[in-house]
């Protein structure tokens, strides 16, 4: 019998000799960099003459490794290998595939620190968001495992006298995994892992700016010796590749992690039915967010302050749950900005494999660009009082930076931006500004500062978010304690590391015998 799950626990850094195995593994790490990465269909690796090259956000001269790119040549390939190798997976026990994610995750926990390094170069990671990534990682594998085992019990039916029945979970197809740069591991294996899991086959696009840490990853499954085909790596240009596959007959579903635009985009070419196709094909999205932290005047306001610093900045707000709006009751507005103010002047920014780097670098030079156009609007829409330049140009460093007095109306209150930005909005109530915070198309996260007891309740009756902490940071969701989806152009409802999620990949089948 297997031990209930339990979340993987987070290195501390305050240890030095947790410092000095980080640095150890940055060191083994960097004397890989520059290897090529192959396509792998059904177990083959295939070398490209299209290639991409992955770079380091912090020192944006380095490579991390070589990629190889597809085609719809490729793709197509990878298609027919998936939907081959699926006639046998389908059929493998729900348990025998649950002990190739547990051996997959313990084979991960032991290398944790080579993983974690590789992002703190790749995504431009600080340790401790590196780390958490990891673990995070790991419990998506460990607790999906279990659901699946869990699904594969019999399950509860109203008693028929003359009948025998039985419920069952069984998969749906071919899936397109789609996941961010921003968690490159954590998301990337968790989508994986649910989906072949509950019996399907995938193919694998992985994010262009993170694809080594992918790359590795099915290198791991490769290593606990996961079946050929069912996990395909098919890195490729998103419009060609990416349309490709989620247009294919063959496809049964697409699991997508990232931008509102583009999971539309997916949804409404996903809705079309093409030439062959036997069903009505799936999407599960997780599309951004807008996300605020509201400031009673009855509240802990060092509280607040340090919920709004580390959920604004933490990863340089490159977070869909990013605090990117504090919405501040009136009475206690001019106190919390200047807490925040404050504490942010004190975070380090630099590269993000220093020690001492709580903030390192965004992802690439669009994210780059697109912040620094964000800033000069922000620049009209309120008060600069911190940050709003660039830093180290080694880098794509941009220091953390605070408007205040800003409509909550404004586009910087309104759109998401991705980058180390935080909005400040003055409300003259509680209610006005639960008002303020239901009022962007998005509905993922949000939290709630207060002692009110009422207005804790009322927060929960009427703020319209999926993940809505109360007197926390807003960031931080822990696999099995805290299943993360959110609401409205959030995506699809769906929850992440929750006891429903496994549902959105397999579909259910009765059997009932007469006696």
């Amino acid at each position: 019998m297997r031990i209930p799950f339990r979340n993987e626990p987070f290195l501390d850094f305050r240890n030095e000799q947790n410092n000095r195995l980080y640095e150890s593994a940055l060191t083994a790490v960097e004397a890989e960099l520059g290897r090529t990465y192959p396509l792998i269909i059904g177990g083959t690796y295939i070398q490209t003459e299209r290639t991409v090259k992955s770079f380091n956000p912090s020192r944006k001269q380095q490579v991390i490794g070589i990629v190889s790119q597809a085609d719809v040549t490729l793709a197509e390939q990878a298609i027919q290998t998936a939907a081959l190798t699926y006639e046998t997976w389908k059929h493998i026990d729900p348990n025998e595939r649950a002990r190739y994610l547990y051996k997959a995750a313990a084979i991960l926990r032991q290398r944790k620190l080579e993983f974690s390094a590789l992002m703190t170069l790749e995504a431009g990671k600080t340790r401790a968001e590196a780390d958490a990534d990891t673990a995070e990682a790991i419990d998506f594998m460990e607790f999906y495992a279990r659901e699946m085992q869990r699904l594969s019990a019999p399950q509860p039916l109203t008693v028929h006298e003359e009948e025998e029945n039985h419920l069952y979970y069984i998969p749906l197809g071919v899936g397109i995994i789609i996941p961010p740069w921003n968690f490159p591991l954590a998301i990337m294996a968790g989508m994986t892992a649910a989906a072949i899991v509950s019996g399907n086959t995938v193919v694998l696009k992985p994010a262009s700016t993170t694809p080594v840490i992918a790359a590795k990853f099915v290198e791991l499954l490769k290593e606990v010796s996961l079946p050929p085909g069912v996990v395909n790596f098919l890195p490729g240009p998103g419009q060609e590749v990416g349309d490709y596959l989620v247009d294919h007959p063959l496809t049964r579903f697409i699991s997508f992690t990232g931008s509102r635009d583009v999971g539309l985009r997916i949804q409404e070419r996903a809705a079309k039915t093409q030439p062959g196709q036997k069903w009505i094909k799936r999407v599960i999205a997780e599309m951004g967010g807008k996300d605020t932290i509201i400031v009673d005047n009855e509240a802990d306001l060092d509280l607040a302050a340090d919920a709004i610093t580390a959920s604004a900045f933490g990863f340089s707000g490159q977070k869909c749950s990013a605090c990117s709006r504090a919405i501040v009751h009136e009475d206690v507005y001019d106190t919390v900005l200047q807490k925040v103010i404050d504490r942010s002047k004190k975070l380090v920014i630099g590269n993000a494999s220093h020690a001492e780097v709580q903030v390192g670098p965004v992802i690439d030079e669009t994210a780059y660009r697109k912040i620094l156009q964000y800033i000069d609007i922000g620049k009209i829409e309120g008060r600069l009082v911190l940050g709003g330049f660039p830093g180290d140009p080694e880098g794509y460093f941009i220091q953390p930076t605070i408007f205040a007095d800003v409509d909550s109306t404004a586009r910087i209150s309104q759109e998401e931006i991705f980058g180390p930005l935080v909005a400040f909005t003055k409300a003259a109530s509680f209610a006005e500004a639960i008002q303020f915070a239901n009022n962007t198309d998005y509905g993922l996260t949000g939290a709630v500062i207060s002692n009110s007891r009422a207005h804790l309740e009322q927060a929960r009756r009427e703020f319209h978010v999926g993940n809505l902490y109360l007197n926390r940071k807003c960031t931080g969701a822990l696999v099995g304690i805290h299943p993360f989806g959110g609401f409205n152009m959030s995506g699809t409802d769906s929850k992440a590391g929750g006891r429903d999620y496994l549902l959105l990949f397999t579909q259910a089948k009765l059997v009932s015998e007469r006696f």
